[in-house]
């Protein structure tokens, strides 16, 4: 039984992961984490089809989604691009006090029944919550693991202790140690913050111990060039690729960043000859 699993997952990273082990995907969760206000400078991309085709036109690698998205607009992502579906989150309408816990809102059968090629969770490492979020990853990536589907991690280090200790969340001894505990705890891909330097990422990505860690995209960048660099410098540590939402449905049209990122991830391109193929410079 654990031979069918092992393909399965294999298998099933293969769909986001091109032959040089790194991917692009488009996150869109933003709608129920931040609230629909994030989609007002281009409210078109409200409506999760459209910007969904224009992703797929620029060649992304896949798509994350929570459920209810899926149900909306999953069978605009080509079959031959990955599918991630998101079970745990939050809202920004909560008490500030609850603000430091992701909560499930769907199960790994429906992932499985929306034709899911991964299962995501968020864990909140240094977070009062994070009991709590460990017991939700840890059932989330047995029962996923027993029916042969990887589990990606999105691991974010935040609470009152990290701050008072580290300063802020993006210290690299901070991301490192939720890379490190997100491999430990099982995922087969991490989704995590820039430390700002290729040499403290390229501690992350040596943390994971292989398992794949990804770039979360953050805040749009207003200069498309900045976010190449970053990206590039994900890629010169060693890492995946990256996650990306805001820095896409933020912008009018995003498929010229897209197919720039693309060539920074793939072909290894530097992000101001990236960005001139493109027509950004």
């Amino acid at each position: 039984m654990d031979a069918y699993q092992s393909v399965g997952i294999r298998r099933r990273l293969k769909r986001f992961f091109r032959r040089d082990g790194r991917a692009l995907i488009f996150a869109m969760d933003h709608g129920f984490e931040h609230g629909p206000t994030d989609f007002e400078e281009h409210w078109e991309h409200i409506n999760p089809r459209i910007i969904i085709r224009k992703v797929m036109r620029a060649g992304i690698d896949g798509v994350m989604m929570l459920p209810g998205i899926v149900r909306m607009a999953g069978d605009e992502v080509r079959p031959d691009r990955g599918l991630m579906i998101k079970l745990t989150s939050k809202t920004n309408l909560r008490p500030k006090s609850e603000q430091l816990l992701q909560s499930q809102l769907g199960f790994v059968e429906d992932a499985v029944k929306l034709g899911a090629d991964a299962i995501a969770a968020t864990v909140y490492w240094g977070s009062p919550q994070e009991d709590a979020m460990m017991r939700q990853f840890a059932e989330i990536a047995s029962y996923a693991h027993d029916l042969g589907f990887p589990v990606v991690q999105f691991a974010y280090p935040r609470g009152p202790y990290i701050n008072e200790k580290y300063g802020k969340k993006e210290d690299y001894r901070v991301v490192m140690y939720g890379a490190r505990a997100a491999a430990e705890s099982g995922a087969d891909m991490i989704k995590t913050y820039w430390t700002g330097s290729v040499e403290t990422f390229s501690k992350v990505v040596e943390a994971a111990a292989g398992v794949p860690v990804l770039l979360s995209g953050g805040a749009k960048a207003e200069n498309p060039v900045d976010f190449l660099r970053v990206v590039y410098g994900v890629v010169e540590a060693g890492g995946a690729g990256a996650v990306v939402g805001r820095n896409i449905f933020q912008r009018e049209n995003p498929e010229p960043l897209i197919k720039a990122l693309l060539r920074v991830i793939h072909r290894g391109e530097e992000p101001e000859e990236a960005a001139k193929a493109e027509g950004l410079l």
